[in-house]
């Protein structure tokens, strides 16, 4: 059973968006196998490298969507994008530093913030898509 389930809840109305998140459930159930399952510590690093190097893209697609829709919350959501960022660079740092073991705290900051992202503050530009493109 998957750590993270996708559900209808998740949805925005923005298909390449929905699409993305999903791949990024998806590279979460990953790491949350390695780290139940023992992945070695390159399979591990390899994951979380894919999770950091994805998230980057699709914060990168977001924003240029925003740009374009000129979406009026662009500024406060790009901001939550960078502090993510930051907290996950540290992570892989460590990581791959050979400082920290990736446990399962990890892996539930991962969710708790992926889930809290997309139903709170990407919610938002999905009203917006709807209520105005």
């Amino acid at each position: 059973m998957p750590f993270m389930e996708w559900d209808a809840s998740f949805e925005l109305g923005v298909t390449e968006f929905d699409e993305h998140h999903k791949y990024l459930v998806y590279l979460l159930n990953l790491t949350f196998d390695g780290v139940t399952f023992g992945a070695s510590h390159d399979e591990l690093g390899a994951v979380i490298d894919e999770l950091i190097k994805y998230t980057t893209y699709h914060f990168a697609a977001e924003e240029q969507w925003m740009t374009i829709h000129k979406y009026p919350g662009q500024s406060e959501h790009r901001k939550e994008h960078e502090k993510f960022c930051t907290r996950v660079a540290e992570i892989q740092k460590d990581f791959h530093q050979g400082n920290m073991n990736l446990g399962l705290e990890v892996v539930q900051f991962l969710n708790n913030w992926l889930s809290d992202h997309i139903l709170k503050t990407d919610a938002q530009y999905g009203r917006f898509a709807k209520n105005h493109l």
